[in-house]
């Protein structure tokens, strides 16, 4: 399972793009607030 730690560690090794990091948060995996914390961007729903 998907949590914020993993999401943050597959972002910083670059292993996971800000897009894929903002479909965690479509699937609930992870909030719009702890999107911005991984990616430093705003969330912004498609």
């Amino acid at each position: 399972m998907l949590t914020y730690e993993k999401i943050k560690t597959y972002f910083d090794r670059v292993l996971w793009t800000a897009e894929m990091v903002a479909n965690a948060v479509v699937k609930g995996k992870i909030t719009a607030e702890e999107y911005k914390q991984i990616t430093g961007l705003d969330y912004v729903a498609a």
